[in-house]
């Protein structure tokens, strides 16, 4: 039994397959104008999930730099005001030690002691000290000052804490008491006494407030030296976040980009077998008696 074969189903079918090479043509046209091979979903649905894993990871380590940047600002301000506050303890130190010299009148005390006042100001200004708005000396708390002008810690012993990578939190506040110290051996409260002692002549009271007041270099000293060790691990972590994103980006374009030159190969192979189609259907549909009719 044969089949007959009309020249309108020659013609639909014909018609047919011409659609779907421009339907292909349009799509590796559509990769070509976007740059990716996933414009929807349902281009590569396993692919859209790696991808959307991918980015997922790539926003979460540029979360971790961020995080870097900011704890490294918050410890660079600590550092900084540490390091000047030596600075100013080491004067006040040689203010003390010249108060013993032996040679030294009242008026010459008095105005050594008004030094040491004035270094004691700065310092509690130094303690103080804000990053975006919030001091680095007052735990974590909300007000604008770790301590008030008499010396008395306004802020808590809560931590301020910054995530650089995975289940890795690293310090970035003090709490002014762990620095400054407390009780009658806080920087303040040594300095306010070195000043008194000056201004009473008390050499004994004058030699063991410098014995606190290298205590409490120290203590600053070793805060320094902490701060230091946090900053670096910070610094690492930042690295690994921003090295990280580097492959995050490679493995999200190996993914969602596509390879240009085979894509304008198989562009141009795809012109090449429309037009050979198009050329085949004029040879395969030929003209009817209705054409010659008309």
């Amino acid at each position: 039994m044969q089949m007959r074969v009309t020249d309108g189903s020659i013609t639909t079918r014909v018609l047919a397959n011409l659609q779907r090479n421009v339907a292909r043509s349009g799509k590796i046209q559509e990769h070509l104008s976007s740059g990716k091979q996933i414009n929807r979903p349902s281009d590569n649905p396993t692919g859209t999930v790696s991808s959307m894993q991918l980015r997922g990871e790539s926003r979460i380590n540029e979360q971790y730099a961020r995080n870097a940047d900011d704890g490294m600002g918050w410890l660079d301000t600590v550092d900084n005001t540490l390091t000047q506050s030596l600075t100013q303890l080491n004067r006040a130190r040689d203010l003390a030690v010249q108060s013993q010299s032996g040679t030294s009148t009242p008026q010459s005390r008095e105005a050594l002691a008004v030094e040491i006042d004035n270094i004691r100001a700065s310092m509690i200004g130094a303690a103080n000290t804000t990053y975006l708005g919030r001091p680095v000396f007052g735990g974590t708390t909300t007000g604008s000052a770790a301590y008030d002008s008499a010396g008395t810690y306004l802020g808590d012993t809560g931590e301020v804490l910054r995530t650089g990578g995975s289940n890795a939190q690293v310090r970035v506040g003090e709490a002014g008491p762990d620095v400054f110290g407390t009780g009658p051996d806080q920087l303040f409260a040594v300095l306010e006494g070195i000043s008194a002692s000056l201004r009473a002549n008390d050499v004994t009271a004058l030699r063991t407030g410098q014995g606190k007041l290298d205590d409490a270099s120290g203590l600053i000293k070793q805060t320094l030296s902490d701060v230091g060790a946090r900053y670096n691990r910070l610094s690492q972590m930042r690295e690994s976040a921003l090295d990280r994103q580097v492959t995050l980006k490679s493995q999200i374009s190996d993914v969602e980009d596509i390879d240009l030159p085979q894509t304008i190969m198989e562009m141009q192979l795809q012109e090449t077998a429309y037009q050979a189609a198009l050329a085949a259907t004029a040879k395969v549909i030929q003209p009817s008696l209705i054409d010659y009719l008309r």
